[in-house]
């Protein structure tokens, strides 16, 4: 793996978190947060704030690494393609949950993954309410860490019935055609939940505490860390097709679960589009 400090990025995230985004919790100005595509994807200062922060010293310790942050290709579309085709590059939310934030609820996340030719090989995913950081890099197991240096591994919780199964599901981007189907459907499993913010998704199901996750839309700071840390804490992670899960493509599903089998029954019997 390219020789990258992992950690030094993860206090970056923290960084900016205490310079650009809890001083603006709940003290949002209204004029501050705009729309984007539509009413439930929003942007605020304090994302646009954070993301330059981080860029900044990004660019301080890894020199010529390519960025790619959420905010930028919002402006920019065509950045997105180096995600796919840079020899190395940071991947950055710097609000990943930004209706949550700006709503006052205390769920959002900052996250980053790096990817080093074409494959993702690090990932972080830092919460400013807990303080802590739920991180990986490729071959090295699931963390969580914390600002005193205590660490824990993770694992994903033991495979359970279908009908005792708890999980997040984001309903959002499925084809109008298919929720009908795929609501009913979830009447299987004991628990479907949305929070609304892919990185406490992740965090969920890296510590045990679900049984999959399942997304229509797969924009590369969304779901290439928490990916990476849900299969280096024992878990499965495939496209619907059953194809692998890289860095570029932002269509063809994704569902993560706590093994392949689950995954295989998930897939069969709520996910059938």
């Amino acid at each position: 793996m390219a020789d990258i400090d992992v950690m030094a990025l993860a206090n970056i995230l923290r960084a900016a978190a205490k310079a650009e985004i809890l001083p603006r919790f709940r003290r949002l100005d209204p004029s501050k947060v705009r729309q984007k595509s539509e009413a439930i994807d929003l942007v605020t200062e304090a994302d646009e704030q954070a993301e330059h922060f981080i860029r900044g010293e990004v660019a301080k310790l890894l020199p010529g690494t390519a960025f790619v942050g959420e905010e930028a290709v919002a402006a920019d579309p065509a950045l997105l393609d180096q995600v796919g085709r840079a020899e190395m590059v940071v991947i950055v939310d710097p609000v990943d949950g930004t209706a949550n934030f700006t709503a006052g609820l205390p769920l959002f996340a900052v996250m980053a993954s790096v990817v080093v030719k074409g494959e993702t090989v690090a990932g972080i995913i830092y919460d400013p309410m807990g303080d802590d950081w739920v991180m990986a890099e490729k071959g090295g197991g699931a963390w969580l860490r914390r600002p005193d240096g205590d660490a824990v591994r993770l694992n994903v919780a033991d495979s359970v019935p279908l009908d005792a199964m708890v999980g997040t599901v984001s309903m959002a981007f499925l084809p109008p055609e298919r929720r009908v189907e795929i609501l009913s459907n979830l009447s299987k499993i004991r628990v479907p939940a949305n929070y609304r913010v892919a990185g406490h998704d992740y965090r969920l199901l890296a510590s045990g505490h679900s049984q999959f996750a399942m997304y229509n839309k797969l924009m590369p700071w969304d779901h290439l860390a928490g990916t990476l840390i849900v299969q280096e804490a024992g878990g499965y992670a495939a496209r619907f097709d059953g194809s692998p899960y890289l860095p570029g493509p932002t269509d063809g599903g994704l569902l993560l679960a706590v093994d392949k089998n689950a995954w295989t029954l998930l897939r069969r019997e709520v996910f059938t589009f």
